[in-house]
């Protein structure tokens, strides 16, 4: 009997350090945040009728095992092979074992031998299966207890890093921009730069490297002596996370892109997002903002009433301080209501959202840049990667890749972008491939079901992926009535795009609309 409670120990073991494996990689994409780990094995564990039948096996298994101590072995096997679909590598982030990860990874599996160890304690060989069985059912709470507990540490190792790179700030002393706003502000930083570019050194802030660790990596490996002007975009979950940056990056020009329901599960109200997304104000000098957006229209009045200086850039407003049009050909560039000129564009490629290149504009001519040039550049705005970004396949239909988005404007200017491409030809068929919206908090379910109305009106074909917003997105639907668009539901990416090669051709058209992150069910 010793001999068969020892090997079922080391199997059920063995299952629980698979198991942790998948939760780490959950905790990695979800930016170390205690809870996530045990947030995101509930939806797993509750989304579908296998995980929930192989949940309940493991579960029951696990308690078995205080009476029979070998059918621990099953929750050993279930946490290693389960949840099904969350894999263990990841299609969207690959778990990468780096030096944080390394150490969550050591604590966590810490706790889970201490765990075993006390129950070997109080019941020798079986009370250490018993442990093992419901340590390889619980660990995505052991993950986050070793969240919990190497966060001071984290947060002293990040000091040090903040130090260097506000040294290196202060020794190289570029001009410093900081962008942020609910979405658009990666699109802003790409556009900043590139009107900058031409007339002085310019480096923005790699991919989203938009939080404190990800900004000082960039100061202490990127900035170089003849940088002279630093774009950095911040992202952020919540109060405070802002003001800390601007604390040591201290922008001399703060930007503001949009207020939106972007990331509402974490933030709950719009208000709580625009104060959290106004600290990057406090140290700047000049404060840039979309004059088109309804909130920061209100924060740019009370900014200006406390006498600060504010520059309001729109996509609409001819009156505006900048403003950015969109005529027959081109783009037209207006300072105050005077005319600069207009940047001639080929039909279709004109920016989606004319605000994003006004605030682009704007605090291009505040670093500097004359008008004449700004308009000159405008005719060659980049396209940022995974953001509506239009190419024609191998096999002659239309793809519009806007998986980097997942907001409602976005998704809405994304629609208008397929309906109106002109290399869809009259009987062409346009599709929509999405899994949906996420972190909308209480309203998701709701947009989601707006989005599948507005797709299904519009399209030939929407591919539902995976099954997180699944019902809302077919309950939105089948609002359309009759002649709407047929619903294909399917768990992966991969599938999608087997479907739209066999699928389509030339004057066809293609709407990837965001890529949920896979360790979302």
């Amino acid at each position: 009997m010793t001999a068969l409670y020892a090997s079922v120990l080391v199997l059920t073991a063995a299952g629980a350090a698979t198991g942790t494996l998948r939760f780490l990689r959950v905790a990695q994409r979800e930016h170390y945040l205690a809870g996530e780990s045990s947030r995101f094995a509930w939806r797993w564990w509750s989304q579908s009728p296998d995980n929930r039948l192989v949940g309940l096996a493991g579960i029951l298994a696990a308690l078995a095992s205080s009476f029979f101590p070998p059918v621990a072995v099953v929750a050993g096997a279930v946490s290693a092979a389960a949840p099904r679909r969350l894999g263990l590598r990841g299609r969207t982030g690959r778990l990468a074992w780096t030096r944080r990860l390394t150490t969550v990874a050591v604590v966590a599996y810490a706790l889970e031998a201490i765990a075993v160890g006390l129950g070997a304690v109080g019941g020798g060989l079986g009370g250490a299966d018993l442990a093992a069985g419901l340590v390889a059912m619980l660990v995505p709470l052991a993950v986050d207890g070793a969240l919990v507990l190497t966060r001071p540490v984290e947060e002293v190792l990040a000091r040090r890093f903040v130090a260097r790179a506000r040294a290196r700030l202060e020794r190289i002393a570029p001009l410093t921009i900081a962008v942020t706003g609910s979405y658009g502000k990666t699109t802003v930083k790409g556009y900043i730069a590139h009107l900058v570019g031409g007339y002085k050194t310019v480096l923005p802030s790699p991919k989203s490297f938009n939080n404190r660790a990800g900004l000082a990596r960039t100061v202490n490996e990127l900035l170089g002596p003849a940088t002279e002007v630093f774009v950095a975009e911040m992202g952020t979950y919540g109060p405070g996370e802002i003001a800390d940056m601007c604390s040591w990056v201290r922008p001399e020009i703060s930007v503001l892109t949009a207020i939106g329901p972007a990331h509402l599960e974490r933030f709950k109200s719009l208000d709580r997002t625009l104060a959290a997304k106004s600290e990057i104000t406090e140290t700047a000098r000049v404060v840039v903002v979309n004059a088109d957006d309804e909130r920061l229209g209100g924060l740019a009045r009370a900014l200006s009433g406390s006498g600060r200086k504010v520059i309001g850039a729109s996509g609409a407003s001819e009156v505006a301080d900048v403003a950015v049009l969109a005529v027959e050909d081109g783009l037209e560039l207006k300072l105050a209501g005077r005319r600069v000129g207009v940047a001639s564009l080929a039909p279709g490629e004109a920016p989606t959202a004319l605000s994003n290149a006004a605030v682009a504009a704007a605090v291009a001519m505040e670093v500097g840049v004359p008008p004449e040039e700004v308009l000159a550049r405008l005719a060659s705005l980049p396209v940022p990667a995974n953001r509506l970004q239009r190419y024609v396949a191998e096999g002659g239909y239309v793809v519009l890749d806007d998986t980097f988005n997942s907001n409602p404007t976005g998704a809405r200017l994304a629609l208008q972008r397929l309906r109106d491409d002109p290399g869809v030809s009259p009987s062409g068929r346009r599709v929509v491939v999405t899994p949906g919206m996420v972190e909308l908090g209480p309203i998701q379910r709701e947009e989601n079901a707006a989005l599948g109305e507005a797709v299904a009106r519009l399209a030939d074909h929407v591919l539902v992926i995976a099954r997180t917003n699944r019902a809302a997105l077919a309950e939105g639907a089948a609002r359309a009535g009759a002649g709407a668009a047929a619903v294909v539901t399917l768990d992966r990416l991969d599938e999608a795009l087997e479907w739209v090669r066999a699928n389509l051709g030339p004057g066809d058209a293609v709407l990837y609309e965001n890529d949920l992150p896979d360790h979302y069910p």
